[in-house]
Protein backbone atom coordinates (compact mmCIF):
# COMPACT_ATOMS: atom_id res chain seq x y z
CA UNK A 1 0.00 0.00 0.00
CA UNK A 2 1.39 3.39 -0.85
CA UNK A 3 1.96 5.79 1.72
CA UNK A 4 -0.54 8.23 0.07
CA UNK A 5 -3.22 5.34 1.06
CA UNK A 6 -1.99 4.36 4.79
CA UNK A 7 -4.65 4.29 7.46
CA UNK A 8 -7.07 4.26 3.98
CA UNK A 9 -6.77 0.19 4.23
CA UNK A 10 -10.54 0.29 2.33
CA UNK A 11 -8.82 1.45 -0.81
CA UNK A 12 -7.24 -2.13 -1.47
CA UNK A 13 -10.82 -3.00 -2.23
CA UNK A 14 -12.81 -2.60 -5.36
CA UNK A 15 -15.26 0.98 -5.13
CA UNK A 16 -18.45 0.28 -3.17
CA UNK A 17 -17.39 -2.82 -1.80
CA UNK A 18 -19.27 -2.91 1.55
CA UNK A 19 -18.94 -5.37 4.90
CA UNK A 20 -21.23 -7.69 5.85
CA UNK A 21 -23.53 -5.75 8.85
CA UNK A 22 -23.48 -8.90 10.92
CA UNK A 23 -19.28 -9.40 10.86
CA UNK A 24 -18.88 -5.50 10.98
CA UNK A 25 -20.64 -5.39 14.21
CA UNK A 26 -19.01 -8.23 15.53
CA UNK A 27 -15.74 -7.01 14.72
CA UNK A 28 -16.50 -3.27 16.00
CA UNK A 29 -17.24 -5.20 19.10
CA UNK A 30 -13.46 -5.98 19.55
CA UNK A 31 -12.29 -3.00 18.27
CA UNK A 32 -10.88 -0.40 20.60
CA UNK A 33 -9.67 3.23 19.24
CA UNK A 34 -10.02 1.56 15.50
CA UNK A 35 -7.63 -1.23 16.25
CA UNK A 36 -8.14 -5.27 17.01
CA UNK A 37 -5.76 -8.09 17.60
CA UNK A 38 -5.25 -10.88 15.76
CA UNK A 39 -6.03 -13.21 18.18
CA UNK A 40 -9.26 -11.23 18.34
CA UNK A 41 -9.46 -11.27 14.69
CA UNK A 42 -9.35 -14.79 14.63
CA UNK A 43 -11.56 -15.46 17.78
CA UNK A 44 -14.50 -13.04 15.43
CA UNK A 45 -13.63 -15.40 12.48
CA UNK A 46 -14.75 -18.12 14.45
CA UNK A 47 -17.59 -16.77 15.94
CA UNK A 48 -18.75 -15.81 12.71
CA UNK A 49 -18.14 -18.92 11.21
CA UNK A 50 -16.17 -17.30 7.83
CA UNK A 51 -12.44 -17.03 7.01
CA UNK A 52 -9.96 -14.98 8.27
CA UNK A 53 -9.38 -13.39 5.19
CA UNK A 54 -13.23 -12.17 5.51
CA UNK A 55 -12.45 -10.92 8.87
CA UNK A 56 -9.28 -8.86 7.58
CA UNK A 57 -11.40 -7.66 4.78
CA UNK A 58 -14.21 -6.28 6.74
CA UNK A 59 -11.27 -4.52 8.95
CA UNK A 60 -9.89 -2.81 6.24
CA UNK A 61 -13.48 -1.80 4.90
CA UNK A 62 -14.30 -0.14 8.44
CA UNK A 63 -10.72 1.07 8.19
CA UNK A 64 -9.34 -0.43 11.15
CA UNK A 65 -5.98 -1.54 11.45
CA UNK A 66 -4.41 -5.19 12.72
CA UNK A 67 -2.12 -5.06 15.78
CA UNK A 68 -0.45 -7.33 17.85
CA UNK A 69 0.50 -10.52 14.99
CA UNK A 70 0.33 -13.94 16.88
CA UNK A 71 3.58 -14.69 14.73
CA UNK A 72 5.13 -11.07 16.20
CA UNK A 73 5.29 -10.08 12.98
CA UNK A 74 3.75 -6.56 13.00
CA UNK A 75 1.73 -4.42 15.65
CA UNK A 76 3.89 -4.10 18.36
CA UNK A 77 4.60 -0.36 20.12
CA UNK A 78 7.43 0.85 19.75
CA UNK A 79 9.30 -2.18 17.62
CA UNK A 80 5.82 -2.60 15.47
CA UNK A 81 7.82 -6.61 15.43
CA UNK A 82 8.90 -8.24 18.42
CA UNK A 83 9.72 -11.43 16.46
CA UNK A 84 13.78 -12.57 16.85
CA UNK A 85 16.15 -15.12 15.00
CA UNK A 86 16.22 -18.49 17.01
CA UNK A 87 19.27 -19.00 18.03
CA UNK A 88 18.98 -22.56 16.95
CA UNK A 89 16.40 -24.51 14.64
CA UNK A 90 15.46 -27.78 15.74
CA UNK A 91 16.02 -30.19 12.59
CA UNK A 92 12.28 -31.14 12.61
CA UNK A 93 10.96 -27.99 12.33
CA UNK A 94 13.42 -26.38 10.05
CA UNK A 95 12.29 -29.38 7.78
CA UNK A 96 8.50 -28.80 8.16
CA UNK A 97 8.86 -25.46 7.56
CA UNK A 98 11.42 -25.84 4.51
CA UNK A 99 8.52 -29.08 3.11
CA UNK A 100 5.53 -25.79 3.24
CA UNK A 101 7.56 -23.39 1.59
CA UNK A 102 5.98 -21.98 -1.87
CA UNK A 103 7.90 -19.21 -3.75
CA UNK A 104 10.29 -19.23 -0.82
CA UNK A 105 7.68 -18.05 1.87
CA UNK A 106 5.95 -19.85 4.14
CA UNK A 107 2.02 -19.02 4.62
CA UNK A 108 0.63 -17.75 8.21
CA UNK A 109 -1.79 -20.33 7.77
CA UNK A 110 1.16 -23.15 7.50
CA UNK A 111 3.35 -21.59 10.49
CA UNK A 112 0.18 -21.97 12.30
CA UNK A 113 -0.30 -25.68 11.75
CA UNK A 114 3.18 -26.36 11.90
CA UNK A 115 2.93 -25.26 15.40
CA UNK A 116 0.11 -26.90 16.39
CA UNK A 117 2.22 -30.07 14.77
CA UNK A 118 5.20 -29.73 16.97
CA UNK A 119 3.18 -28.39 20.06
CA UNK A 120 5.31 -25.00 20.03
CA UNK A 121 4.15 -21.79 19.74
CA UNK A 122 3.36 -19.51 17.02
CA UNK A 123 5.91 -17.52 17.75
CA UNK A 124 8.95 -19.88 18.36
CA UNK A 125 7.96 -21.07 14.28
CA UNK A 126 8.59 -17.40 13.60
CA UNK A 127 11.82 -17.41 14.90
CA UNK A 128 13.06 -20.16 13.02
CA UNK A 129 11.63 -18.66 10.01
CA UNK A 130 13.89 -15.61 11.22
CA UNK A 131 16.64 -17.45 11.51
CA UNK A 132 16.39 -19.46 8.11
CA UNK A 133 15.56 -15.91 6.09
CA UNK A 134 11.93 -17.31 5.32
CA UNK A 135 9.43 -14.53 4.87
CA UNK A 136 5.65 -15.61 6.25
CA UNK A 137 3.62 -14.33 3.72
CA UNK A 138 0.17 -14.36 3.28
CA UNK A 139 -1.27 -13.23 6.18
CA UNK A 140 -4.52 -15.29 6.96
CA UNK A 141 -6.12 -11.64 7.58
CA UNK A 142 -4.63 -10.20 4.59
CA UNK A 143 -2.53 -7.88 6.20
CA UNK A 144 0.73 -8.68 3.81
Amino acid sequence: MSNQAKGKFSQKHPPGTKPDPAIAALVQEKMHSGRISCAAAHKVARQAGVKPAEIGRTIDLLNGKLEKCQLGLFGYKPEKKVVAPAAQVAPELQKMIEAELRDGKLACSDAWEIAAKLNVGKLDVAAACEALSVKIKPCQLGAF
